[in-house]
């Protein structure tokens, strides 16, 4: 039996699992916040450092012969010749870049040019983004920048002692805005657009390389961002799609190639296993629960709501809430609103209401995953995560939605489990005990599994009925 860690440094906090390398099974974990404010724009990266000798503490890391590390995504790290940082870094949370993205779209010849090149169209969270901002309004930081790294390439480059080379994964370039799923190449010419000159990159490994052995002999592997290494940590695979429950919505699965999508609705991510994981972005989601849970004057907020939404039936006697209160990205309405659609006198009651937002959230993102099965993505069965997966409505109307299996995780660290596979992967790689194109047989995920059964049908016509609201009203929403 072996032992490996993984760590997950988040945008607030650091969590440390040591597994077995033969089943997974989690030994021991550690966990430390980050001493920086929550919603904070900037960190110092050092923080992260220090989280981590905090999290490892107490001989956490005894015995573990390899590392993985996972990372917050879209931070971006600009260091000087000599490898200090420039400026504090930006996280992916900074919104400041948004119009720096809006003329980067402009300048390469709108959307559908940024698809072809490198599969996503520039928006603020992305390094390209942010290294246009900071040449626009920092520029004598943008002038000291030589290298560019994102969290998860800085903490590796740390780990290892700050070799003269710096590494990171396809799935974490491949958030970067200048670096194309389907070639597996950089596009400095973007960098240079953005930023103005040439700066060093990152080597991209492959899913089971290392990237090196630290001063005490630990071997490091490829790492990846936080969204690869919880798929990874989650065991999905081709035919899985997973549903993401926060404010806003996004809708990912496993797929054998990346999709150029010519509107820029699909971004094309790569995974950490060597596939891709295709991704379609919705900007509202829980945040129509707690805007309708305000409306209806409920303190309990979603979970209060949620009772009350089991009191309608399906389809809420015929209202359909279109869940587009902060603009949307998808169908791309942008300047659009939300719109409370079917009002009678039979329907205006709060249960109906209460319903009609949680068909209303499913049915936005049942029709993100219709973007991906258009493009021949199989999806089998659907994974929910985020808090909002436990609300007893949110598990009744899933699977008659999305009317397909649905799988609710128990709550766990995948990201950092993630990581941790990983690490047995390049381990065994190197050992010669497994193969490069075949990870580790770890046990999936924990979960309750939902199944459509019966109410199929009243899902079916719920979408429908969702579908002719949404046409009427945004007719060209969808071609």
């Amino acid at each position: 039996m072996g032992i490996v860690a993984g760590l997950d440094s988040s945008a607030g906090f650091t969590h440390v699992v040591v597994c077995d390398t033969e089943t997974g099974a989690v030994l021991r974990e550690g966990y430390a916040p980050h001493p920086v404010e929550d919603r904070a724009t900037e960190a110092d990266p050092q923080v992260w450092l220090l989280s981590l000798g905090e999290a490892a503490a107490g001989g956490l890391l005894d015995d573990v012969e390899a590392i993985g590390v996972s990372a917050q995504q879209h931070g971006l790290v600009p260091l000087d010749a000599g490898g200090t940082p420039v400026r504090a870094a930006l996280l992916g949370n900074d919104k400041r870049a948004q119009v720096a993205a809006a003329d980067l779209v402009e300048s390469l010849g709108g959307r559908e040019a940024w698809a072809q090149a490198v599969g996503s169209v520039p928006t603020s969270p992305q390094p390209l983004a942010k290294l246009a901002w900071m040449a626009r309004h920092e520029p004598a930081n943008a002038a000291r920048t030589a290298t560019v790294m994102q969290p998860h390439d800085w903490l590796v480059w740390q780990l290892l002692g700050r070799p003269a080379r710096s590494t990171t994964d396809r799935g974490a370039a491949s958030g970067t805005g200048y670096w194309s799923a389907a070639t597996g190449a950089y596009r400095p010419d973007l960098v240079e657009r953005a930023l103005g000159h040439q700066v060093a990159l990152p080597e991209v490994l492959g899913p089971s390389d290392a990237a090196g052995t630290t001063p005490e002999g630990l071997l490091i592997s490829a790492g990846t961002g936080e969204t690869m290494a919880a798929a990874f940590g989650l065991g999905v695979g081709v035919g899985d799609a997973v549903v993401s429950l926060g404010a806003s919505g996004s809708v990912m699965a496993v797929h054998h190639e990346a999709l150029a999508d010519p509107s820029g609705t699909i971004t094309s991510f790569a995974d950490a296993t060597g596939m891709h994981l295709p991704v379609v972005h919705t900007s509202n989601a829980v945040r129509a629960l707690r805007g309708t849970a305000e409306l209806l004057g409920l303190e309990g907020g979603p979970a209060e709501l949620s009772a009350l939404a089991l009191k309608s039936t399906p389809g809420a006697s015929g209202l359909v809430l279109l869940p587009y209160l902060e603009g949307e990205r998808t169908p791309w309405l942008p300047h659009t609103a939300g719109t409370l659609f079917g009002l009678r006198r039979e329907s205006m009651k709060p249960e109906h209401l209460a319903r009609a937002a949680f068909e209303g959230m499913l049915c936005s993102l049942a029709d993100a995953m219709d973007v991906l099965r258009g493009r021949g993505v199989q999806v089998r069965r659907v994974f929910l995560l985020g808090a909002a997966a436990e609300l007893p409505a949110v598990q009744a109307m899933a699977p008659m939605v999305f009317g397909t299996q649905v799988v609710v995780p128990q709550p766990a660290q995948y990201a950092a489990l993630g990581a941790a596979r990983q690490a047995a992967w390049a381990l065994g790689v190197t050992q010669g005990t497994l193969a490069p194109h075949e990870p580790p047989a770890w046990q999936g995920a924990v979960a309750q599994i939902l199944e459509p059964g019966e109410d199929a049908a009243a899902g079916g016509a719920a979408r429908q009925q969702y579908a002719a609201a949404r046409d009427q009203i945004h007719p060209t929403a969808f071609g």
